[in-house]
């Protein structure tokens, strides 16, 4: 199920230009609208799933947004009807609470990204690519993520 967000919880990142949940969104979805007021103040406008059909469902803008206006009905699998999945987002890690039909609660804290954006280098171990290597069937590294010295290759009968 798509994402909804909470008119009364939303404040539209306090009139910013870009809200979280539009900076966040792999796929454009979110969109803020100024005109939508609060009854609390007239001055900020509020962000809204323009697409719903098109939403991943990926809990980006739900882990994004700083007042949790921004709800998902979670996966029947893990969140079977009458229970909730809610992310609140930390410094450093992302807390998931899992509320249960029967009440019980369970919290998962997964870890956030604390290298700074450009510093991972993940081809540093690969050897660079020569021209000669594009008539290859190899993928670029296939050798070496495989872990084997050489790609096996078919033979022709």
């Amino acid at each position: 199920m798509p994402t909804y967000v909470d008119p009364n919880k939303c404040d539209g990142c306090r009139g910013l230009q870009r809200t979280a949940c539009m900076y966040i969104c792999p796929n454009d979805l979110m969109k803020y609208d100024p005109d939508l007021g609060k009854a609390f103040s007239k001055e900020h406008g509020m962000a809204f799933n323009q697409e719903p059909d098109l939403c991943w469902e990926c809990f980006s803008c739900v882990k994004a947004c700083p007042t949790g206006a921004i709800t998902m009905r979670g996966y029947a699998d893990v969140v079977p009807l009458g229970g909730s999945l809610v992310p609140m987002r930390g410094t450093d890690a992302i807390m998931w609470t899992a509320k249960y039909r029967n009440g019980q609660l369970k919290r998962f804290k997964f870890p956030i990204r604390t290298t700074s954006w450009g510093s991972i280098d993940p081809f540093k171990e690969f050897p660079t690519p020569s021209a000669a290597a594009l008539k290859k069937q190899e993928l670029y590294g296939e050798p070496k993520s495989l872990m084997v010295d050489q790609v096996p290759t078919p033979t022709q009968h």
